[in-house]
């Protein structure tokens, strides 16, 4: 019997969903899940998880008391719901959830440091162990600096944001467990930047983008492991087959579910092992010139961010109401 498209990919490339909607988790029984605010935000808003919501407001009234401030309830319920929906999604899946820190720490190194302990302290007190968890940093310098930090206490990171190679070198020279390349968001800024509607799957800017990091760590023996994502279209998936990791937004798991046909390895260790690449050092100074040099990676890290961060100030402002509702 023929397979389809997504049982030949879980063949050579662990599948992983890129989602908070638990529902989906348990239709394509990914291995590992990843979370981010605009995908926190948009399942909290969601009928079916208002009880998780809820029992995180209760939750934070509980501890804080009856004379706690509203403003405080709410911050502690938001510093608590992503873990939250990572607990539900835990019960599901075999390994890991990325649970990211707040993107307005982005270039706050301490605060970024203290932000991923709490997150880990807060998976274990619920009976977590810290090896099923993955704390989501941007790829700043700065976040690549404490994400190095919490590496060293055991805390595996994912790196998130990436768009250039001095990120994806920077992440591989400090240990860091896996890195994120946004395929999708690399392709939007190339279209839009050339006024092309399309690109086919092989010439696909963010596809080559993540061909590269992939090739520079077989090549030079890193272990941090390289994880596709934000993908627009499944040929940007189907080229990057054999990729460590792949995390895949339902919707696209669904077509690759549907679709039977051959799907060749892509991304092979022996062809990275061929190849001809020199190696680059990446210090504080070649990063911050690399990263200027390279307009597509200096706006799309920017935007992420600002994106990241807007996406919290709404579920800030939900949780707000949500608990005036409960309380009323």
């Amino acid at each position: 019997m023929a397979k389809n498209l997504l049982e030949q990919l879980r063949e050579v490339t662990v599948v992983v969903a890129d989602t908070g909607d638990i529902q989906a988790i348990e239709t394509f029984k990914p291995r590992d899940a990843t979370t981010n605010p605009s995908l926190i935000t948009a399942a909290a808003q969601m009928p079916q998880y208002q009880s998780i919501v809820d029992d995180t407001l209760k939750g934070a009234r509980a501890t804080l008391g009856a004379d706690a401030s509203a403003a405080d309830v709410v911050t502690l319920a938001f510093d608590r719901l992503a873990v939250s929906f990572g607990l539900k999604i835990l019960e599901i899946i075999p390994g890991r959830v990325s649970t990211e820190v707040d993107a307005r720490l982005s270039f706050d190194i301490d605060a970024t440091v203290a932000k991923g302990r709490e997150l880990i302290a807060q998976y274990e007190a619920n009976g977590i162990d810290k090896s099923r968890v993955l704390i989501k940093i941007a790829a700043t310098w700065e976040g690549i600096q404490a994400a190095a930090t919490l590496e060293k206490e055991g805390i595996a990171c994912n790196l998130t944001l990436l768009f250039g190679m001095h990120q994806a070198i920077a992440c591989a020279e400090n240990g860091i467990t896996l890195i994120s390349p946004f395929v999708g968001r690399i392709l939007d800024w190339y279209k839009k930047d050339t006024g092309r509607d399309s690109y086919a799957p092989a010439e696909d800017p963010g596809v080559v983008s993540v061909t590269e990091v992939y090739n520079y760590y077989k090549k030079f023996g890193y272990k941090t492991e390289v994880m596709g994502a934000s993908f627009r279209n499944i040929g940007e998936i189907t080229e990057l087959a054999g990729s460590d990791l792949l995390t895949i937004a339902p919707s696209l798991l669904a077509e690759l579910q549907a679709v039977e046909g051959e799907l060749p390895r892509k991304l092979d260790p022996a062809i990275a092992a061929a190849s001809s690449i020199e190696k680059i050092t990446v210090d504080k100074a070649t990063f911050e010139r690399m990263h200027e040099e390279n307009r597509m990676a200096k706006e799309k890290l920017a935007e992420g961010i600002d994106g990241f961060a807007k996406a919290l100030e709404t579920l800030e402002k939900l949780l707000s109401d949500r608990l005036a509702s409960l309380e009323a």
